[in-house]
């Protein structure tokens, strides 16, 4: 199975042998989690699809491979259009396809440790209308053909300091206890990794870049909790610091301990946790609720610990970033770099810090036509050379112990287009308009979206991806529930108010194909805002990172006055933060990106 077209034939051998007319391949694994361990890159080993969400549908004569507009053309560069069709959601959903394309009769299988109980529901409500099934399996078929499969990581766990975390265990676990008190509930199933880890203050390396443990918990309402991870990855130090209220069990034993509930009321979240637990509960006799996860919130209204530790953080990885970006400008002129060597110099710049845990995801280091795809994935094959007339966006971030940093920049090689100043001054435009934005508590994040889009709509343009998503604390750098984007968008959350104390991304784009992508990312605090005679309470935002932002592609006679303003100040407290951090060299250099614009 050394090619893509081997590992799909194989895949439809082995439907064969287990009486199944077609299979779906979702990218996630059994928490329902974003970004996941090698063990569970599936998709990835199927398709040779290197983004970070997608599903693929395989029937015995044709295969679909379902994305997003953030990887349009990623898919097109990394599937084989011959074996595969190209899907986008959510103009189509993979349940949709299924009914329009699955055969009478059909059995398709499904991984119930892969999709939760609403997508099973869905799919087999559109399954039903063509006479064809949904079967669960109890062994998922692309692990019988992949040989060569990773083990998963029994990594150690690590425990996350309260100084860092600004709450004890305990206390959280208490909070939870009344949670479920509000709830009638006996015990809530926590699923989510990031859950787990903010839970109990510990943090694990099991999934790159993320730093947490392949485990599952059971909170129950006296306080006390269930964990479930592999025995290698506990230490006497994290058995110290869980304490005698967390009972730790090997992780093997979680599935056959959901049929200990009966005659319990237990929750679930119908998001985060896969259909397999649902399936679970109910069959030992347990009562399900289906409300969501209340760590999910709690964990995403970050306290005053960690917005302190955040503001460190920030300013550590925006000095590492600003040496980067005086690299950049001096370097790329002379030729000889690439997407690659580019990524490196800043991850090094990062580890000199002496602080960094890890990247916090995979960085983008795209270069011209690559910088199109919002999601570009650099490897060895498409490794491209930095040149002149091209624009280099660089989308970042760094794990520390007191933080989790994503930004983007984007450097100009030899002289912008105008174009390309055009494009990029109503991308800052927006940003500004979001950052600047005062709004009334109750607002979501839908509503906020459009704030960012406005100067490209006014010249017929737009960007296929959100504006924000929310960030966790030496966690998770995609963080719900909030997200600033539009209803449609993907992975859902617009909805969500935006409370005080949520960290979010600001980052609209444009992106034309085959030439060139713009993105100016900044992380944003949610604060309380006083307004005299304001009739309900009011929020704004506080930016977070420290950057410079380049002033080469920006045309000042685009701008009003308060974005100038904005820029201005921005840029001032830039310098302010930075100045300390870096030599006389770059501060010199700091000094003159940061002059207010002419």
């Amino acid at each position: 199975m050394s090619t893509y077209a081997d590992r799909l034939n194989a895949l439809r051998d082995q439907l064969k042998r287990d009486r199944l007319d077609g299979f779906v391949v979702p990218l996630t694994d059994e928490h329902m989690s974003e970004y996941v361990g090698a063990y569970a890159q599936r998709l990835g080993w199927l398709t040779g699809f290197q983004g970070s969400a997608g599903t693929a549908v395989v029937l015995p004569a044709e295969a679909a491979i379902f994305t997003d507009g953030r990887y349009t053309l990623q898919v097109r560069e990394q599937v084989d259009g011959g074996a595969w069709q190209y899907v986008d959601v959510p103009a189509t959903s993979v349940s949709a396809w299924l009914g329009e394309h699955a055969g009478q009769g059909a059995r398709i299988g499904y991984d119930p440790w892969l999709h939760t109980s609403a997508w099973v529901a869905e799919a087999s409500k559109a399954l039903a209308a063509k006479g064809a099934d949904l079967v669960a399996v109890d062994t998922n078929p692309v692990d019988a053909i992949w040989p060569d499969r990773p083990a998963p990581s029994l990594a150690r766990l690590e425990v996350q300091s309260d100084k860092h975390a600004g709450k004890s265990s305990a206390a959280k676990r208490a909070e939870i206890a009344d949670w479920l008190a509000g709830e009638k509930a006996d015990a809530v199933v926590l699923s989510a990794l990031d859950s787990i880890a903010w839970a109990l203050n510990v943090r694990g390396a099991d999934v790159d870049h993320t730093p947490v443990a392949l485990a599952y918990a059971i909170a129950q309402s006296d306080g006390t909790l269930d964990l479930y991870v592999a025995p290698e990855k506990m230490s006497e130090n994290v058995a110290a610091h869980l304490g005698n209220a967390v009972r730790v069990h090997d992780r093997r034993d979680f599935a056959p301990s959901l049929s200990r509930y009966a005659g319990k009321r237990v929750a679930a979240d119908p998001e985060r946790a896969v259909a397999a637990i649902f399936d679970g509960l109910k069959a030992g006799g347990a009562t399900v609720l289906a409300v969501r996860d209340p760590v999910v919130l709690a964990k995403a209204i970050k306290n005053a610990a960690e917005t302190a530790g955040h503001r460190a953080a920030s300013v550590r990885d925006g000095a590492a970033v600003t040496r980067f970006l005086k690299w950049c400008e001096e370097t790329f002129p002379g030729g000889g770099e690439t997407e690659l060597s580019a990524a490196a110099k800043l991850q090094a710049l990062r580890e000199a810090t002496g602080a960094l845990k890890d990247l916090s995801f995979e960085t983008i280091s795209a270069t011209g036509a690559h910088g199109a795809s919002p999601h570009y994935k650099v490897t060895e094959q498409s490794n491209a050379p930095i040149e002149p007339g091209q624009l280099y966006l660089i989308d970042s971030g760094g794990q520390y112990a007191d933080g989790t940093t994503d930004l983007t920049r984007v450097v100009p090689v030899g002289e912008p287009s105008a174009e390309m100043v055009d494009r990029f001054t109503r991308v800052l435009q927006g940003h500004i308009a979001l950052a600047a934005a005062v709004f009334p508590d109750g607002t979501n994040g839908g509503q906020l979206d459009s704030f960012a889009r406005r100067p490209l709509w006014e010249v017929g343009l737009d960007f296929a991806h959100g504006t924000g998503h929310g960030v966790g604390s030496y966690l998770s750098v995609h963080e719900g529930p909030q997200r600033i984007a539009k209803p449609n968008y993907p992975g859902g959350g617009p909805s969500e108010p935006i409370r005080v104390g949520m960290i979010i991304s600001n980052e609209p784009g444009y992106y034309k194909a085959g030439e060139y992508g713009i993105r100016i990312e900044n992380l944003i605090l949610v604060e309380p805002r006083d307004i005299p005679g304001a009739e309900s309470p009011m929020m704004g935002f506080e930016t977070l990172t420290y950057a410079p932002i380049e002033r080469r592609l920006i045309d000042p006679s685009l701008l009003t006055p308060a974005e100038r303003a904005w820029l201005d100040t921005y840029h001032a407290t830039v310098l302010d933060a930075l100045g300390p951090e870096l030599d006389p060299a770059e501060r010199a250099w700091l000094l003159e990106k940061c002059a207010p614009i002419a």
